[in-house]
């Protein structure tokens, strides 16, 4: 679907509960945007939407929503099961389509869903909003700059209590954000996966689970999700050769601290008696970030590409790599923590 540079871009968005309407917000609050159709089968999610944006069309109708030729762009914001399903028909409709993390529920539904964008020469971006985040991205230049040194280990946290899903496990649920973040910081993807975890409410879906990566020749990186907890954390701690870096999103403004802390071991000793550790305590620093809402730049990013063709950071490619490694996690889990590899 061709789109002059300078017209505007019509959304629909699929799905109006938790996270669709933040969408619409977004979409709506970007010039040359906006959203015409809000499709949902709940009525009372619908009279919210059009009591809170009049202009934007509400239907339960999908279908009237994929007919229409005015729309370009479908944002799907459904549980996971119906994502596939949902963004097939989004592509076969011939709009460019965004679809809410995970992807799908396996990478062969997901590396079907770009072909099809591929064939049709559509863009297929999946909700990875961390990725976009102010403070992830300057985690990134960080790294990249060298001024930590080599990673070693990233320790990931995500916990809280609930929200619950009724058709996937907290893996699924929560953990797709830290490895998007992970395949963000590193630029590939991890080689061997193994999870450990337990339904404790709801028999088959684990509402905590412990998830390892280990990178060949790369650091080692744990992932802790929960629905179970009683306070909300969001902390990633990245340990390089010569710095650390500690992310805690739930902080109102600093963000990012790097810390001027390692461990070196002696280069050459003759007896165990000369080996010893030598830790070094320096200040601690947090970056200056200029703040923006993360899921406004991804959603600008969408349009971007709908429009220019640029390249992206969460595009469908991009979902593929993280449904493997949670995939990877659902091998090792069903085989008793077992690591799954993923050549």
């Amino acid at each position: 679907m061709n789109i002059q540079r300078d017209s505007q871009i019509n959304v629909a968005v699929i799905g109006c509960g938790y996270w669709g309407p933040n969408l619409i917000r977004n979409f709506n609050a970007i010039p040359d945007c906006r959203v015409k159709w809000a499709c949902d089968r709940d009525a009372a999610r619908l009279a919210r939407v059009t009591s809170l944006y009049p202009e934007v069309c509400c239907t339960p109708d999908i279908e009237r929503v994929l007919a229409d030729p005015d729309v370009h762009a479908v944002a799907i914001a459904t549980p996971v099961s119906t994502h596939f399903e949902l963004g097939s028909r989004s592509l076969a409709a011939g709009k460019h389509t965004f679809i809410e993390k995970p992807l799908a529920r396996s990478s062969e539904e997901c590396q079907q869903l770009i072909d099809m964008a591929d064939a049709r020469g559509l863009s297929l971006m999946v909700g990875h909003t961390f990725v976009y985040n102010a403070a992830v991205r300057k985690m990134k230049e960080i790294i990249d700059s060298g001024e930590i040194g080599r990673v070693l280990y990233i320790g990931c946290q995500r916990l809280n209590l609930g929200l619950f899903q009724h058709d996937i496990n907290v893996a699924w649920d929560l953990a797709p954000h830290d490895i998007s973040i992970i395949l963000h910081l590193l630029g590939n993807s991890p080689d061997t996966v193994s999870c450990q975890g337990k339904a404790h409410l709801r028999d088959g879906i684990e509402d905590v689970t412990n998830m390892s990566l280990s990178f060949d020749q790369g650091p080692f990186v744990t992932i802790q999700s929960s629905w179970l907890d009683p306070n909300k954390v969001r902390r990633m701690t990245v340990v390089g050769e010569n710095k650390m870096i500690v992310y805690e999103d739930t902080e109102p403004l600093e963000k990012l601290k790097i810390y001027d802390k390692r461990v070196e071991v002696p280069r050459t000793y003759d007896t165990f008696a000369e080996f010893f550790y030598s830790y070094h305590y320096g200040g601690v620093y947090s970056p200056f970030i200029d703040q923006d809402e993360p899921l406004r730049v991804e959603c600008m990013r969408f349009l971007y590409r709908i429009r220019d063709g640029v390249s992206i950071e969460s595009e469908g490619r991009h979902g593929l790599e993280v449904v493997r490694v949670l995939e990877a996690a659902s091998r090792s889990l069903a085989n008793g923590t077992a690591a799954v590899s993923l050549a």
